[in-house]
């Protein structure tokens, strides 16, 4: 497990847009992996937002379609979430995550224990 640190949270008005980042701290877990991002509101599920295998896949759910989009630097070992056209209801905890997983989905990014998670970070929008 690579400790994961998300940076970049903050609240913003609605239709605004804003960055999260995901920072590993001494590489990703090889070539096995699956990462992406989920998040959870108050008193809701967790919802997986969008999942990213080692073949490039991307996966996003429904509800961030076209507006949210997932990429990644490795040089700098960061995962980004890229988050427009924000919406109140995307108000939420947003948690990265990166799992020794040939196969990637939004669920198989939670499948894994916390300790494949970042600690979180909150995004606030308001309407």
């Amino acid at each position: 497990q690579v400790p994961l640190v998300e940076s970049g949270g903050g609240s913003v008005q609605a239709g605004g847009s804003l960055r999260v980042s995901c920072a590993a701290s001494g590489g990703y877990l090889g070539s096995r992996i699956c990462m992406g991002w989920f998040r959870q509101a108050p008193g809701k599920e967790r919802e997986g937002v969008v999942s990213l295998g080692r073949d490039g896949i991307t996966t996003y759910a429904d509800s961030v379609k076209g507006r949210f989009t997932i990429s990644r630097d490795n040089a700098k070992n960061i995962l980004y979430l890229q988050m427009d056209s924000l919406k109140p209801e995307d108000t939420a905890m947003y948690y990265c995550a990166v799992v020794p997983s040939d196969y990637c989905s939004l669920a198989m990014l939670t499948s894994y224990g916390r300790e494949f998670w970042g600690k979180g970070i909150l995004v606030t929008i308001s309407s």
